[in-house]
């Protein structure tokens, strides 16, 4: 931390072995662990070490030491360092991200760009305001808006709504966001550019086979997201 501003951060997840380590084993190997990775920049300083585990500013000193202490203390010998007691309450920065929720928020910005190719590659929809930090991202698909706006420019499935909502025809059924359907499959219209699109996302998206032209039929007939063309 020269001049006061931190310079890097560093965590891990505890190895198998180490979920048995007493807390003053795991203070200390916390040291290692940061006195390893950036051995580069410590290597031939002096420097100071702040821990919020009291013991450890003694651990040089201590004649009673496992196998393990023994050898990270050789270790420490190679660095002209010193380790210094900082209260935990005192170091609040360390203390919150040291937080769980701090650490998902971690994962969502490392993740951020990952998710979101997934979703524009699954022909999702989101919007976020720029004024928040953690946010719900609502959700929905676009083909499936295509499908219902499409639907209101149709006079044959229009014709169908009303007998439904008549109660003159029981082969076609509202859902609950208003798209017409045909049993269990949402009636597609008739237009080419949404038939296109639909043919598109059955065999290009990422989870999709590649299916040749007699697959790509049996696909889209049994798939009910996709729907069935009722006009």
């Amino acid at each position: 931390m020269p001049h006061g501003r931190v310079i890097a951060y560093a965590s891990r997840q505890l190895r198998l072995h180490e979920l048995n380590y007493p807390t003053h084993d795991l203070e200390l190997a916390a040291i290692v662990h940061a006195l390893k990775i950036w051995r580069y920049y410590l290597y031939g300083e002096t420097f100071q070490i702040f821990t919020d585990h009291k013991s450890l500013k003694y651990i040089t000193t201590q004649k009673e030491l496992n196998l393990r202490q023994r050898r990270w203390i050789e270790l420490l010998k190679d660095y002209d360092c010193t380790i210094d007691y900082h209260p935990g309450k005192a170091n609040v920065v360390a203390d919150a991200l040291s937080r769980k929720a701090v650490e998902q928020f971690l994962g969502m910005i490392c993740f951020k760009v990952e998710y979101l190719t997934v979703l524009r590659a699954m022909n999702v929809n989101f919007r976020m305001g720029d004024e928040v930090i953690l946010a719900t991202i609502p959700v929905k698909p676009s083909l499936k808006d295509k499908v219902k706006k499409a639907q209101t420019k149709d006079p044959y499935l229009q014709k169908m709504k009303i007998k439904v909502q008549e109660g003159k025809n029981n082969q076609f059924v509202i859902l609950e966001d208003g798209t017409i359907a045909n049993g269990k499959r949402v009636c597609v219209s008739n237009v080419e550019e949404l038939k296109t699109e639909i043919m598109h996302e059955v065999h290009y998206a990422p989870y999709a086979m590649h299916p040749g032209s007699t697959k790509m039929y049996s696909v889209v007939k049994n798939e009910e997201r996709c729907g069935r063309v009722c006009g």
